[in-house]
């Protein structure tokens, strides 16, 4: 009761689940709210959301709750180009004609589609809403006016309309889901349920986090083996921990994509289509013809080309990384070799930990710096403005934080300051993250935030509702990437001079799965997630890293003792390190080649998926002109078209 009506017959049910929540702004009276509530659920064609919407309490109050009818879910999952379970039992892209032929279609969205499927439908229907005229919102002043085209949510976010808007907690299921992730002691993750909880980019992120991590555990061994056998003097730099980094780095990574393309498959994302839906909310331009897909958009394309080429590469090559750190470090050395006391020793750790302070402020400023010119940009899709956005990062994080480390070891030449440097940065990283990542959250939810979100189970289900919005909203998997990729670096770039490098990740990070799973789950709220074929860009960052380790453990192992003084010349020995590393390259790349990126039997899957939809969209077109073929017949001959 109190839910728009929808005027599909199948769509009609009793049953109707709360899937998101809309906060209003505190000024909107409840005529605003009313013309709101008959955009959300008004049909496509009549420029509506087709959304179900409830309006809480009454109009009134502050919240609408929305949720979606079968038609507009089955609709949407086309669009994106999601995968479903076919009544032969193969996974196949899914077809709004065909929706019978689908299990769970017909009479069980919920088996259908996930929870986050769902969740992410609702906001994307949200964001495609655009004005088919000129028209002023009712209860506002004539500043508020939409335009013809206008995005519609975008604008009444600015106009203050519209406060915030965020998925909700199933807390049956997340209690479930809790109990089988973080709070027992299974050894794996429950990836199949967090992708159906909390959608496949979040689930991709545990997959590699884990996947990651319980391969670290063979480096782990041969670091602490290497470490027992060999001490801590400069021969420690050897050419069997070199090597194994370099394979280890490219074989994590080969066996990754083929984990996750199977991973793609099984959730049903392996056919998605973005490239083809509508424009991301902000994205701008003059109306015109979309030459892809016929539709009436914004269009944008050369004038992007020329911001990225004369704004966004020369901003990005700036040289805002300032390199001071490594002298302090030279004249704490020094001090500590004078005066070789505690205080001394204890100075030694100070370049480390203002390291890590000012990596981390220049990070988040760049950030915002990044933001504002990805914006500036225009992208289209959502998944071309996150790959920008997320590789301008990268050049700033490669240079941010391994800079200092390449000019210990490349510039000055100074081994045991490099293993210093290193180590101390390991162990302070691992407790300042420790302290930022679950003491502290853990402290301010059970002291100051669990307190204001008591409620018991009379509570009216608006207030429970409300008591979600108090959650600050979830940051997303940027930092967290940033962090493991950080990590990937420091393995595989330099563990050579410090061979416990491996296991102090592994320590670190069979925590960090646990903490990042209580933090998404307790500290924040619900975050939309879009479905995921893969890690992004993301992948690409480490394999790039990979493939830098080779020129970076060449050239540290010119620096062993042994190797400069077994009597070759300085021209012999930078030859054979040219020689040595473009063998390892080479052997990188036949790794590559020898490990295909995804099974064979997910290739036919794939191929599979692609004829079909070639197939079916013949058959579309044959319909299509067969219609048109008997409307004209009907027409030539003066018959009322059926």
């Amino acid at each position: 009761q109190g839910w728009t009506k929808v005027s599909c017959p199948c769509c009609v049910s009793e049953d109707i689940e709360p899937l998101v929540l809309v906060k209003l702004g505190q000024k909107v009276g409840p005529e605003t709210k009313r013309w709101l509530i008959r955009l959300i659920g008004a049909p496509q064609k009549d420029g509506g959301a087709a959304l179900l919407a409830h309006p809480g309490e009454d109009a009134t109050g502050d919240i609408i709750v929305l949720s979606a009818p079968r038609c507009t879910l089955l609709r949407a999952a086309e669009e994106l180009g999601l995968c479903k379970l076919y009544s032969d039992g193969n996974m196949e892209a899914f077809c709004y004609e065909d929706k019978d032929n689908f299990k769970d279609s017909a009479d069980n969205m919920q088996a259908f589609l996930s929870l986050a499927e769902r969740q992410f439908i609702i906001k994307s229907e949200l964001d495609g809403l655009r004005a088919q005229k000129d028209l002023r919102i009712p209860g506002l002043s004539d500043n508020c006016t939409l335009h013809h085209r206008d995005n519609i949510w975008q604008k009444l976010e600015s106009a203050g309309v519209v406060g915030d808007t965020f998925p909700l907690h199933n807390q049956v299921k997340l209690r479930h889901l809790s109990q089988s992730w973080y709070s027992g002691n299974q050894p794996t993750q429950p990836l199949d349920e967090i992708n159906e909880y909390f959608g496949s980019s979040v689930a991709f992120y545990f997959s590699f986090l884990d996947f990651y991590t319980w391969s670290l555990l063979l480096p782990a061994i041969l670091g602490l083996f290497i470490t027992c056998f060999s001490g801590w003097s400069p021969s420690s730099i050897n050419v069997i921990q070199a090597v194994f980094s370099m394979l280890w780095s490219t074989v994590v990574m080969e066996l990754w994509k083929r984990r996750s393309s199977t991973q793609s498959y099984r959730w049903g994302t392996l056919h998605l289509a973005e490239r083809f839906a509508e424009p991301r909310p902000g994205f701008q331009g003059d109306i015109g013809v979309n030459p892809v897909t016929g539709r009436v958009e914004p269009l944008f394309e050369w004038q992007r080309d020329l911001i990225i080429a004369v704004v966004s590469v020369p901003v990005v090559r700036l040289p805002i990384y300032f390199i001071f750190l490594h002298h302090y470090a030279t004249s704490l050395n020094e001090l500590h070799t004078d005066w070789d006391s505690l205080f001394s020793q204890t100075l030694l750790y100070m370049p480390s930990v203002l390291h890590i302070v000012y990596t981390n402020m220049l990070a988040t400023a760049y950030k915002t710096v990044a933001q504002s010119l990805t914006e500036y940009e225009n992208h289209r899709e959502e998944s071309s403005f996150q790959n920008h956005l997320t590789a301008k990062v990268l050049v700033f994080t490669f240079f941010n934080y391994f800079a200092v480390l390449f000019h210990i070891a490349f510039f000055k030449q100074d081994v045991p300051l490099l293993r210093k440097r290193l180590a101390s940065l390991l162990i302070i990283t691992q407790l300042v993250n420790q302290a930022t990542e679950v003491v502290i959250p853990f402290i301010v939810d059970r002291l100051l935030s669990a307190p204001h979100r008591t409620e018991s189970k009379d509570d009216p289900e608006e207030d429970k509702f409300r008591n979600q919005s108090t959650l600050p909203a979830y940051p997303g998997l940027f930092a967290e990437y940033i962090e493991l990729l950080v990590q990937f670096g420091y393995l595989s770039l330099f563990s050579c001079v410090y061979p416990l490098t491996a296991m102090l990740l592994l320590i670190n990070n069979v925590t960090e799965i646990r903490s990042d799973a209580y933090k998404i789950c307790k500290l924040f709220r619900k975050p939309f997630a879009p479905p995921a074929a893969n890690m992004g860009v993301w992948q690409i960052a480490f394999e790039v890293l990979s493939f830098v380790s080779v020129v970076s453990n060449c050239w540290l192992l010119l620096l062993s003792p042994r190797l400069q003084g077994g009597g070759m010349s300085s021209t012999n020995i930078v030859l054979m390190a040219v020689l040595v590393e473009h063998l390892l390259i080479l052997v990188k790349l036949l790794l590559r080649v020898l490990i295909p990126d995804e099974p064979d039997w997910i290739r036919k899957k794939r191929e599979h998926i692609e004829f079909k939809s070639l197939r079916a969209l013949r058959e579309q077109q044959r319909l299509k002109l067969v219609n048109q073929s008997v409307t004209k017949h009907y027409k030539n001959n003066s018959i009322p078209v059926p």
